[in-house]
């Protein structure tokens, strides 16, 4: 071939590719978590699950003519720094998703925020009741709700370790709050007398919390909080020679739990909406290709990231198949609501008239000697709405 018809050829094929690059439609899937602060691995784990979820993805939106983008915004676990992000999603009509937020107490107000521009939210770790029943259309949650984890909790101190007095402890968040009232309620019902249910945002000193612990002498104390806070409660709680079982929710669900607590992290047990990754047989894929972007190996909030995040692609990409094109917002907000999603780590994926997660596991784990260990799995299903 002569070199002049040949780079005429090249420049031919150069600028056909640079015309398909420019004729596809950017879409942006956003995650709303804590990149930063105390809980800020939690958060980074939703993100990265996110991420892997779009790489492995957007083969499929190519096919399209449609191009995958992550935006992470940082909402540091604070409901006004999340809200001011629910805004500048809300401003930029290329995000059609979100995956979050993390904490119930900001999910709750960035969900109303995104409200009226129909942007979805899928979200894979807010459990307080409150998220769904106020019965939005654009928040969808793939864990069960504080109603199904709180009684699980109960019903494990009552039923495995065979407590008759209990010391309940929340964090006074939406989350901690929730969870030890369900707690509590479950607790009295089956009969356990709940010593107190207090309160408190304390994050250094628990020498007076721990003093009126120790004269009430609990079977087992529920803690409704998040590792930071718990894993030094703990380390204080051993240390002044308090034994007795510690109980808590999926906030616990950090490996940096036993780095803050040391010694302290035993006889500790937790309910977690995310399955330790080497439980589940279908994640050792999953888990391979995390580390292998990351560097690092995934947890359980990585993974429900994950799920979160192909739910939610994939009501986008149900949406784009039937509009021919890139879908609006509200087109994404009802084909997320209305699909069925198999083939996920976390098993089937359908929502209620709600948004809850019809039916779900919750897991419950042991701490013994800073190792976490699963100790029973527990099916839950969610109110029929």
């Amino acid at each position: 071939m002569p070199a002049t018809r040949f780079t005429l050829t090249l420049a031919a094929l150069l600028l056909a590719q640079s015309a398909a690059h420019a004729q596809q439609t950017t879409i942006k899937i956003a995650t709303l978590s804590p990149l930063s602060g105390s809980i800020g691995n939690l958060g980074t784990q939703v993100r990265n699950g996110t991420d892997l979820a779009i790489r492995e993805a957007a083969p499929d939106f190519a096919k399209l003519g449609l191009k995958l983008q992550l935006v992470a915004f940082d909402d540091q676990a604070d409901p006004a720094t999340g809200t001011a992000a629910a805004r500048k999603i809300a401003a930029d009509r290329q995000i059609l998703a979100v995956i979050g937020a993390l904490n119930s107490g900001v999910t709750i107000p960035a969900s109303a925020a995104l409200q009226s521009s129909h942007v979805v939210m899928v979200n894979s770790g807010s459990t307080a009741n409150q998220v769904t029943d106020r019965g939005l259309k654009n928040i969808n949650r793939i864990v069960p709700r504080d109603d199904a984890q709180g009684p699980a909790g109960a019903s494990f101190i009552r039923t495995t370790l065979k407590a008759k007095k209990v010391y309940v402890l929340n964090d006074k968040t939406a989350y901690g709050e929730g969870l030890a009232t369900e707690v509590e309620r479950s607790l009295k019902v089956g009969g356990v007398k709940v010593l107190a249910n207090e309160g408190t945002e304390e994050k250094a000193d628990f020498s007076s919390v721990i003093a009126k612990i120790k004269l009430q002498k609990p079977d087992a104390i529920y803690f409704g909080g998040v590792y930071n806070q718990v894993g030094v409660f703990l380390r204080q709680l051993r240390g002044a020679g308090v034994t007795a079982p510690v109980v808590g929710g999926d906030g616990l669900d950090s490996g940096e739990l036993m780095q803050i607590a040391g010694t302290g992290a035993t006889n500790v047990y937790f309910t977690t909406t995310a399955a330790p990754v080497e439980s589940l047989p279908a994640a050792r894929t999953f888990a391979a290709a995390y580390r292998k972007a990351f560097g690092v190996a995934p947890q359980g909030f990585a993974m429900f990231g994950y799920d979160a995040a192909r739910v939610a692609l994939r009501g986008v990409l149900s949406a784009a198949k039937a509009a021919g094109k890139a879908p609006t917002r509200q087109q994404v907000e009802t084909a997320v609501r209305s699909g069925t999603y198999t083939g996920l780590l976390s098993g089937t994926v359908a929502f209620n008239s709600v948004g809850d997660r019809r039916a779900a596991n919750l897991y419950v784990m042991n701490i013994t000697n800073g190792r976490a260990k699963l100790s029973t799995t527990v099916s839950v299903k969610a109110p029929v709405k």
